[in-house]
């Protein structure tokens, strides 16, 4: 099957997917896919050679890549990794994206709550989508479940259901040829 027509068979599916996030599923997701060893896999990053302040240390080969691989980073961590992989994400993207992410990571790395509760997100990205009239912008949909291990936090997440979320990711082709997020909007 062509691209274009898994494109087109594809489409119903999505549409179907961002219309019930956008009607207010929820915020949080189901477990991410795992490995073998049952962690959620560690997508990978191309490398580029150096990065200085405004370059990102590395990007992905195609635009729906580089949305879908940092979506999965951003959503699957735990208290002890969260803060880094922000940190990740930032060295890996330009402009709003990576203010967004500097701050969320300087943020969670003071949250002792964070910490104190053992809370650790996983999800899954469900679709991503270009956004109709808007080059080099994408819809993306992820399913996520929040959880603690420690103390009143844990008894707060358990049993509670995934929930979904829309992000705006807006992407940007780099001098060498790699594809970067340059904006991640969160809508829900």
């Amino acid at each position: 099957m062509s691209a274009g027509a898994l494109r087109r068979a594809a489409a119903p599916l999505t549409a179907a997917v961002l219309a019930a996030a956008l009607a207010g599923c929820g915020l949080s997701a189901a477990p991410a896919a795992t490995s073998s060893t049952g962690r959620a896999p560690t997508p990978r990053v191309a490398r580029s050679s150096g990065s200085g302040a405004g370059r990102p240390a590395g990007g992905w080969r195609t635009p729906v890549r580089a949305v879908a691989t940092f979506a999965a980073l951003y959503v699957n961590w735990d208290a002890g990794t969260v803060a880094r992989r922000l940190r990740t994400l930032a060295r890996v993207s330009i402009g709003q994206a990576r203010a967004a992410m500097t701050l969320e990571a300087a943020e969670v790395a003071r949250d002792r709550a964070l910490r104190g509760g053992g809370i650790a997100n996983s999800g899954v990205v469900e679709a991503v989508a270009p956004v109709a009239g808007h080059a080099r912008e994408y819809a993306v949909v992820t399913r996520e479940r929040t959880s603690a291990s420690h103390g009143a936090q844990r008894d707060a997440y358990r049993g509670l259901p995934p929930e979904w979320h829309v992000t705006v990711a807006t992407v940007t082709r780099t001098a060498g040829g790699l594809w970067v997020l340059s904006g991640w909007q969160p809508e829900s």
